[in-house]
């Protein structure tokens, strides 16, 4: 990974042995605003079925994975090949990228359609993502409660988590041994809560999956 942007105004977040930095308002409102608005319309958004406790469900959000020829991802024992990236979606990434020092060749889009929806704890630690992967991670409309929570070792009680909210147009930066160290979730909210898109960029080792 190289130097992050120096320009933008990064807070990193206190996670020991982890590479967590965010930028809250790496968006300006107005043009965070005609992002979301035109993502909504132009991501073919998908339920995707995933398998939990031996029986396959409906995740609790919409989904779609975009991005270069060849960069399939698998997850949840189901493999997902890349939809064309649009045009607002290659523009940011290459505006992600500058902004975290890192190449990225897909992007997840989720859309919480209310506080309903959710994440639950996970380690974005696919084969194909490497060792020590660079995910950058963009949230548009409403605000939601990010946890991360250390993993614990077989046997030990897991740690508390610590979290942030995520406001609209901001980024999120994870490196290093993030990963490999942690999970992460977005729980449920209760109360009225609007839609949100979370775009989480990633680089799929296209050899590895051919390996």
């Amino acid at each position: 990974m190289l130097p992050l942007e120096s320009a933008v105004a990064w807070q990193r977040l206190p996670l020991p042995d982890a590479d967590v930095r965010y930028a809250q308002a790496w968006l300006a409102g107005d043009e965070a605003d005609l992002l979301c608005q035109r993502l909504l319309d132009e991501i073919p958004w998908e339920r995707h079925r995933l398998r939990m406790f031996g029986r396959e469900v409906d995740a609790p959000r919409l989904s779609c994975w975009i991005g270069d020829p060849g960069a399939a991802y698998v997850y949840s024992r189901s493999r997902f090949e890349p939809r064309p990236w649009t045009p607002a979606l290659a523009a940011l990434r290459e505006r992600v990228m500058i902004s975290c020092g890192a190449r990225f060749n897909s992007v997840l889009a989720n859309l919480y359609r209310d506080g309903h929806d959710s994440m639950g704890w996970h380690s974005d630690d696919e084969p194909e993502l490497g060792p020590q992967p660079a995910i950058a991670s963009v949230s548009l409309g409403a605000e939601r409660r990010f946890r991360f929570r250390r993993k614990a070792a077989t046997g030990a009680h897991p740690s508390s988590p610590v979290g942030l909210t995520l406001l609209h147009g901001s980024l999120l930066c994870m490196a290093g041994d993030t990963q490999r160290l942690y999970r992460h979730d977005l729980p449920k909210q209760a109360g009225a809560c609007g839609a949100r898109i979370n775009l989480t960029f990633r680089l799929i080792d296209t050899c590895a999956q051919r390996s």
